[in-house]
């Protein structure tokens, strides 16, 4: 018996359903008790925001689905409900933020879990001061290693991944090399500076870590054949390290950046990963945009914007072309000796997400052919099942679809049908939990992992916001 059967029975028998014609107070009481709030109690979270708040009860009021308000209230505000630890050292705010049940910081998630309260900076010194500390803690992170996605505050805590190599220095919880951790470093200060014009957090510490981002891809490039990067792990999960003892598939040095895993965490197959390196091609831009014009350093603006072009050019000549059915689209990833990969990853950076990311109009007739063939049969990742249709990953197997890809699907598009259809997906595969997901398999949403994954439950939240602000009426039916 699902949970509204259970509580109308209940409701019955207790003699309580009368009140439901007796005045829209007694409703809410209903509703309240057939979706009862996930949340901790206040005094137990670990960051609040009266902003945030507000802007809950804003979007939910509008969402005439009973369901669905009650996910986006339990999900837009699960990172700082759970997740935040917020102090100020030497004389700045610092803002460590675990990813939900791995106790640890990705520089990728840590971005993504803060982003659907940016635009709340000016509204709320809080929010402004979270996002300070943050970028103040991602800076430590990257000065630490730049090569490394997540990361220990307590300094004294063994990685579980000490047997690694080389094993983490202390501090690091782990140290697979993708591009899109120091990409997602920029983009906090950059959209940070771009809604606030404060230029207080990019001190000397920050400036020696953007240049340090710069130059670490600048080293993974690998034009003389080289890298200082190896990554080996006793595993039985192939996807878990690179190959031939840790250092990855031949390449060919084409000016695109190499990069051993994809933001899934899983190994990469072909080394140049074309949505990560479109992702740092914008992350260059916006670089050479700060140095332009708020740090006046002509010099470092100039070569992050001559790397960019020289990414996008790379990106072209190696990362488009013809696919059978649906003329030009974007590969994965390549190796730039001619071979190509077609597939797409729900995590993000994904091919899906270049409209999210801002690479591209979610009209742009490249994007539009690429969006066509990954949510076709010819993607091997996009599956169909009995409870949904939607993206899947490597790193939870050939038969779970990912929420964050039925999310991203949704924040792309711009047919009303597609997004609605997104909507009734994910209000059907929450398994009653109220909460997104790693995964669910196609055919059972019960079956999922990861029930704390605080990027996808703001990334839900997120959503909703847009479909509030943008298509408002769709918020009106019930799903």
């Amino acid at each position: 018996m699902d949970r509204r059967n259970f509580l109308l029975k209940n409701s019955i028998a207790l003699g309580s359903l009368p009140f439901l014609t007796v005045a829209p107070f007694s409703l809410d009481i209903f509703n309240k008790l057939q979706f009862p709030s996930q949340r901790p109690p206040l005094e137990k979270r670990t960051y609040t925001s009266e902003a945030v708040e507000a802007l809950i009860q804003k979007v939910k009021a509008a969402i005439k689905d009973e369901e669905l308000a009650w996910m986006f209230e339990n999900c837009y505000p699960n990172t700082l409900d759970t997740t935040v630890d917020f102090e100020i050292i030497d004389g700045k705010p610092d803002t460590f933020i675990i990813t939900g049940d791995i106790d640890a910081m990705w520089l990728r998630d840590s971005t993504a879990q803060v982003w659907p309260y940016m635009p709340l900076i000016k509204e709320d010194e809080k929010i402004k001061r979270l996002i300070q500390g943050l970028i103040n803690r991602q800076v430590k992170c990257v000065l630490k290693d730049p090569y490394a996605n997540a990361f220990y505050k307590d300094l004294s805590k063994k990685s579980e991944w000490e047997s690694d190599e080389p094993t983490p220095i202390p501090g690091v919880h782990e140290r697979k090399w993708e591009i899109d951790s120091l990409c997602y470093v920029v983009r906090l200060a950059n959209e940070y500076y771009q809604l606030s014009g404060d230029t207080t957090p990019f001190d000397k510490d920050w400036d020696k870590a953007m240049r340090r981002i710069v130059q670490t891809f600048r080293t993974e490039q690998r034009k003389d054949g080289r890298s200082p990067y190896r990554f080996a792990r006793t595993t039985s999960r192939m996807t878990d390290a690179p190959v031939f003892n840790g250092t990855g598939r031949p390449l060919k040095p084409v000016g695109l950046i190499a990069s051993m895993f994809r933001p899934s965490d899983d190994a990469t197959v072909l080394p140049f990963l074309i949505p990560s390196n479109v992702f740092a091609m914008l992350s260059l831009r916006q670089l050479s945009d700060i140095y332009r014009n708020a740090l006046k350093e002509e010099t470092f603006a100039e070569e992050c914007a001559a790397f960019a072009e020289e990414l996008e050019s790379a990106i072209w000549q190696y990362g488009v072309s013809e696919h059978q059915g649906f003329g030009k689209i974007y590969a994965y990833e390549v190796d730039g000796f001619g071979n190509q990969l077609f597939m797409d990853d729900a995590n993000v950076p994904s091919l899906m997400s270049l409209a999210y990311l801002g690479a591209h109009q979610p009209n742009d007739p490249l994007y539009q052919s690429t969006r066509r063939f990954l949510l076709s049969e010819s993607n091997p990742y996009f599956l169909k099942g009995k409870a949904a249709e939607g993206q899947g990953s490597p790193h939870t197997g050939k038969e779970h679809i990912w929420p964050m890809g039925i999310i991203l699907r949704a924040i792309t598009s711009i047919d009303p049908e597609e997004i609605t259809n997104c909507l009734k997906m994910l209000k059907t595969t929450h398994a009653e939990t109220g909460f997104m997901h790693e995964a669910f398999h196609k055919d059972d949403p019960k079956n999922y992992s990861r029930s704390w994954f605080a990027w996808a439950n703001t990334l839900f939240g997120e959503m909703m916001i847009k479909v509030f602000n943008e298509r408002k009426e769709l918020l009106a039916n019930k799903y």
